[in-house]
C-alpha cells in the first residue's frame, strides 16, 4: 500500500472508534480481517497514524476545526509525522486510494500552528472533565504532563538477574539498539520509532523465549523494587494479574522466601505459569478467589503490594483511545474498588509489615486521596519515606522531583514521562506500628 491508501484506512478507523466508542485494538483488527492484502508494514504504519491521532486528539481537532477522522489523520501526518504540505499533496494525487485533495481551510490549518486561544486542556490533550484532577497533581506543570502522555512510548524490558545479566540481555538486543534505563537498575529500553516505523517484536527472540527478560515498563520496575526491598520471607502481590510484579519481586528475592501471587479474577492470571517457568521462579504460589483464600497470611505477611484498580491514566502513551473511552463515573467506581482491596490487603500485614499501594494512575483523587483517607482510617499505619527504599533498591538518590507529598503525613513516589520518562505509576510505601 502507498501513503494514501494508508491515510484513508487510518481516517475509516478513526471514524469507526469515534462513532461506536470502541477499543482502537478492535477496530484494527477487524479492519486488518476486511483487508487481508495490508501488509504487516502497511498495518503498522496504519496502527502508527491511528494511535498517533488518537494521542493528541484535542489539539489537531482544535487546530483543524474539526474533530473527524479526515481532520485528525492528516493533522497528524503533518504534524507528527513530520511531513509538509507538499508531501501531502503529492500523498493525496498519487494514489486513487487515497483521501479527497486538501480543502482551502484544511490547507490553512495544516499550514499554521495550534489556534490562537486553545484551553490548557486542549494543549496537554486531555479530557476537559479530567483538567481539573490534573491541575490538583501537578499544578503549572499540568499542561507539560500532558503532553508528555501525547507522546510514543518506548520499549522497556525486565532483565531477569535469575537467568541473565543487564550486559548480555543488551548484547543480545543490540541491533535494536537496546540501552539502560537510567532509573532501574535492571532495565532496558528500546526508543519509540518514528512515523510508520514500529517497535520490534521481542517476544520472538531466542533471549525473551529462554528467559532473559520480560517487558515491563520501568516505573512498574521500580514499583516492585521498592517493594521487593522492604525485606522479609513472606511477601503478598494481592492484585497480580498476569504476574509482572510477581516475576520482578522473585528474581529480586532470588528465589528466596515465599511469594504469594493473588487476583480477584482467577482470569487475569493469564498464563502466569509459563512465564514463571520460563523464568525459573521456584518462590511463588498462586492463589485465586476460589479454593486457597489468604486468611492463613491474616497479620503475617512482611509485605503486602497492592497494584490497584485504576483509571489507567499513566499508561495513555500506549493505550491513546482509553483516554477518550473513560467516563467520569468510572473514576468513582475505582475509588471505591481502591479503598475495599485497601481494606481487605491491610489485614494480611504483620506489626511491623509494609503495605505497599500502587497505581498506575496520576490522579490525586486515587493516589494522595486515597493514601489520605486509608491513613485516617488506620491510625495503626504510617508512611514510609521513599527515599530511603529507593536507595536500597536502586543505590542512587531518588530524585526530588519524584516526591509527591500527602499533606503533612510524609512523601510518596510519584512518575510521570515528564519527569521520569516513564509510564505514570505512583507507589506509597506505609509500615503498620509494631
Amino acid at each position: 500500500m502507498k501513503d494514501g491508501g494508508r491515510l484513508m484506512a487510518a481516517i475509516e478507523i478513526i471514524d469507526d472508534i469515534l462513532s461506536r466508542r470502541r477499543p482502537a485494538a478492535d477496530a484494527l483488527k477487524d479492519w486488518g480481517l476486511a483487508h487481508r492484502f495490508a501488509g504487516s508494514g502497511d498495518r503498522a504504519a496504519i496502527g502508527n497514524l491511528v494511535f498517533d491521532a488518537l494521542r493528541r486528539r484535542l489539539s489537531l481537532a482544535w487546530r483543524m476545526g474539526d474533530d473527524n477522522g479526515r481532520a485528525l489523520v492528516l493533522g497528524a501526518y503533518v504534524t507528527m509525522w513530520g511531513k509538509d504540505l507538499a508531501d501531502l499533496d503529492a500523498v493525496l494525487g498519487d494514489d486513487r486510494h487515497a483521501p479527497e485533495p486538501l480543502g482551502d481551510a484544511e490547507r490553512a490549518a495544516l499550514a499554521g500552528e495550534v489556534r490562537d486561544g486553545a484551553p490548557d486542556h486542549v494543549l496537554a490533550d486531555v479530557p476537559d472533565w479530567l483538567w481539573p484532577e490534573f491541575v490538583a497533581a501537578f499544578g503549572e506543570r499540568a499542561v507539560d504532563e500532558g503532553r508528555a502522555l501525547a507522546d510514543r512510548a518506548p520499549l522497556d524490558l525486565r532483565v531477569n538477574t535469575l537467568k541473565a545479566d543487564r550486559e548480555k540481555v543488551m548484547k543480545a538486543l543490540s541491533r535494536f539498539g537496546a540501552v539502560e534505563t537510567p532509573l532501574s537498575p535492571v532495565g532496558l529500553r528500546i526508543a519509540a520509532p518514528d512515523g510508520p516505523k514500529r517497535l520490534p517484536h521481542v517476544q520472538s527472540e531466542d533471549a525473551f523465549r529462554k528467559g532473559w527478560f520480560e517487558i515491563q515498563d520501568e516505573a512498574s520496575q521500580l514499583a516492585a523494587l521498592l517493594a521487593g526491598g522492604l525485606g522479609g520471607g513472606q511477601t503478598v502481590d494481592y492484585c497480580a494479574g498476569a504476574g509482572g510484579k510477581t516475576l520482578a519481586l522473585a528474581a529480586q528475592s532470588r528465589n528466596a522466601g515465599q511469594i504469594y501471587a493473588h487476583d480477584a479474577d482467577q482470569r487475569r492470571f493469564g498464563d502466569i505459569r509459563e512465564r514463571l517457568k520460563r523464568a525459573g521462579v521456584r518462590n511463588v504460589q498462586l492463589r485465586g478467589p476460589d479454593g486457597d483464600t489468604l486468611s492463613d497470611l491474616e497479620g503475617r505477611a512482611d509485605t503486602v503490594l497492592v497494584d490497584a484498580p485504576c483509571t489507567g491514566t499513566g499508561t495513555w502513551r500506549r493505550r491513546p483511545d482509553a483516554k477518550w473511552r473513560v467516563a467520569p463515573g468510572a473514576l468513582e467506581l475505582r475509588i471505591a474498588e481502591q479503598e475495599a482491596v485497601l481494606a481487605e490487603a491491610a489485614r494480611l500485614v504483620k506489626p511491623g509489615g509494609h503495605l505497599v499501594y500502587a497505581t498506575c494512575s496520576l490522579l490525586a483523587a486515587e493516589n494522595e486521596g486515597r493514601i489520605a483517607a486509608f491513613l485516617d482510617a488506620n491510625p495503626g499505619f504510617r508512611l514510609a519515606a521513599p527515599g530511603d527504599a529507593w536507595l536500597a533498591a536502586t543505590g542512587e538518590a531518588m530524585p526530588e522531583g519524584l516526591r509527591a507529598a500527602v499533606g503533612d503525613r510524609g512523601d510518596c513516589a510519584r512518575l510521570t514521562p515528564a519527569t521520569s520518562g516513564t509510564d505514570g505509576f505512583f507507589v506509597a510505601l506505609m509500615q503498620r506500628a509494631e
